[in-house]
């Protein structure tokens, strides 16, 4: 199958607030307050090439080591790093600082990878 991502959902507990982390740190296009067909509060944000619909609701109550990560360089890690801290969000480094871990404000953990991309990292991986 030949397919690309559309879209992923995410329900949030305050869709304008989630997406205003998402355009103030990632820097996502964002088109705010946008209700859907039978009037549920939602929002969307892009960046990585992808949309996300963020849908109002409860989010996720635990962490599980599910996540969505983007490839980005050092450069835009190290930005994203400061930007987290300015909206009083945690965030930790890991592998030797080449990713960043955080939380949006309903536990969806996000990664931040300058470490290369999985293609890159798989063909390391075949090759040992």
């Amino acid at each position: 199958m030949s397919a690309a991502i559309g879209h992923i959902a995410l329900i949030v507990r305050d869709p304008s607030r989630t997406a205003d982390l998402f355009a103030g740190v990632l820097g996502a296009r964002v088109i705010p307050d946008c209700p859907d067909d039978d009037g549920h509060p939602q929002a969307f944000a892009k960046f990585g090439g992808v949309w996300f619909v963020l849908r109002q609701g409860d989010g996720p109550s635990c962490r599980n080591g599910d996540h969505i990560a983007f490839e980005v360089d050092r450069d835009e890690l190290i930005a994203c790093a400061h930007k987290l801290a300015t909206y009083d969000v945690e965030h930790f480094m890991a592998r030797e600082d080449t990713a960043l871990y955080f939380m949006d404000y309903d536990n969806h953990v996000f990664e931040l990878d300058a470490g290369g991309s999985m293609d890159e990292v798989l063909a390391g991986q075949l090759l040992a």
